[in-house]
Formats: structure tokens, sequence, C-alpha cells
């Protein structure tokens, strides 16, 4: 980072969940932002909510302190219904707010960062008395913030969806181009593309998010049995490691006749994506690691939070979407057929792919977190 924090170390706090229903998204971007305010001499502190799939073992062993909420209880009401995934924190809000202001007292947080669909004005107001600044992670722009800094990495987003949803004094960070990615994307991006002008596709990655709770990765693999592929064939498949239906998964891929490998735990997703030479993979926080990568990508949408992202990236030709209705299985069969023998149809996608970011997001939004608190002293 080219500008950084004051010499003394300021803490910043993460408010975020994963689990079945939320998927692993929201944690790994956050983690991602954590790393590199991290390396510029922050102390970033993590509050999260235990339930099942939740992600607090990965983060501890990033090196990350994690403040446990209580377990949500069974039959509690889970939050007001104005807001749509209001359910997904397990409390209502002003619980919620008020056992993270106590999981947060001794923190003093210079930055508290929210990233959590279930969480809005209401809850920062209550929390902003015990922060510095507030930042917000969305992607949905359909509810009020109270925040210095709000960061939307969707592709089409503009300034204009947020404009009566924050303050006047809000610092916007609005569009694909400040997408949290972990620095080893823009690293491997001149590979990645290099490789793609010479290369005889041949080379399928299967990436449907770290949970898949509606094992639609089985569906694709059996699709992909019944495909005309090249004789050389390889399928890879990469899984979170609380995937529900991981085992089954690995069962399936044993009894490929095309060489095909499940992974879960990856440490190196940058490299596994450079070298696909097409992938199939969910409309979440992954597509802005293809995209700058360059990968060829056959969408599916697998929450309504994914619609709007994968209709923005088909219509900027940077990937084809299948929709997981009566015809997905013969859809998704005759587009991969078409498109793992077309190598300029690939390419055109991979180009209009690479346009959309360049995996150098996430320190342009490390910067600004900075820049903040030097602009404070």
């Amino acid at each position: 980072m080219n500008s950084m924090p004051p010499a003394h170390r300021h803490n910043v706090v993460f408010r975020v969940d994963a689990s079945i229903d939320i998927g692993t998204g929201h944690v790994m971007r956050c983690l991602t932002l954590a790393d590199m305010l991290s390396q510029a001499g922050f102390e970033c502190l993590f509050v999260c909510r235990p339930g099942p799939g939740n992600l607090i073992g990965l983060i501890r062993s990033r090196g990350f302190a994690v403040a446990e909420l209580p377990s949500a209880v069974a039959g509690v009401k889970a939050g007001d219904r104005d807001l749509a995934h209001s359910h997904w924190l397990g409390v209502d809000w002003k619980t919620d707010a008020r056992q993270t202001m106590m999981a947060i007292a001794d923190a003093s947080p210079s930055w508290l960062i929210v990233d959590h669909y279930a969480l809005d004005i209401r809850w920062q107001q209550f929390l902003r008395p015990s922060c510095g600044y507030l930042m917000v992670v969305d992607d949905l722009a359909d509810r009020e913030h109270d925040c210095d800094l709000l960061l939307d990495q969707n592709v089409g987003r503009t300034v204009g969806d947020y404009r009566l949803l924050v303050p006047a004094p809000c610092q916007m960070l609005v569009g694909a181009r400040f997408a949290l990615l972990r620095p080893q994307f823009a690293r491997e991006r001149p590979h990645s593309l290099l490789r793609r002008r010479h290369a005889a596709p041949r080379r399928l990655l299967v990436t449907l998010g770290g949970v898949d709770k509606d094992n639609v990765t089985e569906r694709v693999l059996h699709t992909l049995e019944r495909c005309e592929l090249p004789n050389d064939a390889e399928v890879t498949v990469v899984m979170g490691q609380h995937a529900p239906w991981l085992s089954s998964v690995r069962e399936s891929a044993a009894q490929m006749r095309w060489k095909t490998r499940v992974l879960s735990n990856v440490d190196d997703m940058a490299s596994l994506m450079s070298e696909a030479d097409l992938a199939i993979g969910a409309a979440g926080g992954t597509s802005w690691e293809r995209c700058a990568l360059g990968v060829p990508t056959i969408l599916m949408v697998l929450a309504e939070n994914q619609r709007e992202v994968a209709q923005k990236l088909t219509v900027e030709g940077a990937a084809q979407a299948v929709e997981l209705g009566a015809d997905f299985d013969s859809t998704l069969e005759s587009l991969i057929e078409s498109l793992i023998f077309d190598k300029l149809a690939l390419a055109a996608m991979s180009e209009r792919a690479a346009a959309i970011c360049d995996g150098e997001g996430g320190l342009e939004v490390a910067r600004r977190i900075a820049d903040g608190l030097r602009r404070s002293v």
C-alpha cells in the first residue's frame, strides 16, 4: 500500500457471518481485506455468530481473533420482515447490536466493517458510538445505511443506486474495479491471459460456491458425463470443506469417464482458475476472480441475490447464464459442447471478462481505509 496509516496500530472489527444459508463469500472477501489491512499495520478482529457452516475455524487459522456471539436459539424471532434477509441473523437486530457492542467494548475500533444483508441503518446507528468510522460492504442496494464508506463491487452498479440510501458525506466505492480479491489473482493475471491465446481448450473447472446446499455440483457432473468433450478433457471440482454434499460429489467424480478431481480447502484458487479453459460457476464472489483472470464462464444463479450479477455479466459478454429450471440439464449440455470446441467464442468471452476487473481492487479499498485515518490525525 502506498498510503499507510499512522504509526501506532489501529483496530478494525469485521461483523460478518457464514452459514449454510448465507454461504461463505461474505467471510472470504472480508478475510481478503483483513489480510491487506493486517499487512499495513492494522489489528483485525472478527465478530461472528456460530451456526452450521460457519467459518470461525478458518478465520482463526488465518491468524485473526474471533469474538463469538451467542448461538441463535431455535424459535426466536429472527428479525423484522422489512429486510429480505433478516432471518440470516438468527436473532433480531437489536439483540445482535447489543451483543456486538459488548463483544467489541475493549477493542475501541478505528473502523467497524459490516458485511451482512440482515443489518441496516438501525444497527449501524446503534453501533456508531463504539467506533471511529463505519464501513458497509453491500451488493443489494435495497436498504438504508449510516456509514462513512460503502463498497459494492457488482458490475454495472452505480453511485446513483445508493444516493438516497447513505448520508451525503459517505464515500462510495462502486463497481467491479473495487472487487476484494487476494493479491494472487493480480499476480496470476498476465499468465492466465497469455495462455488462453495458445492453449487447446480441455480443462473444465466447476466451482459452485463453498456450500452448494442444493447439490447442483452433482447435477453438473452428471451432465458432463453425457457431454462430448475432448479426449484428454480434465474436470476439477472445488467445494468448501463444510459443503453438505461433498462426499456424494466425490463418489460421483470417481465414476466419471473424464479425469475428475474434487478439491476442498484450496489455498491457491488463482492458479486453478488460470489453468481452466472453461468454468462452470455460481454468480457469487468468485465471479470477480474469474473475470480478473479472463476465465470464460457458464454462470448459474444459486441464490436470488446472484441473479443481477449473472444478468449483467451475460450482457457484457463475459459469461453465459443457465437457469436452474426444467431444461437445465439439456441446456447446460448443449452450451458446454458448443463452447469447449469454439476457441474464438472462448477468446471473446475471456477478453470481455478481463476488462471488468484487474484484481487490484482490494488494495484500493485498503488504501481508502488507511487514508481515512491519515486525514483524522
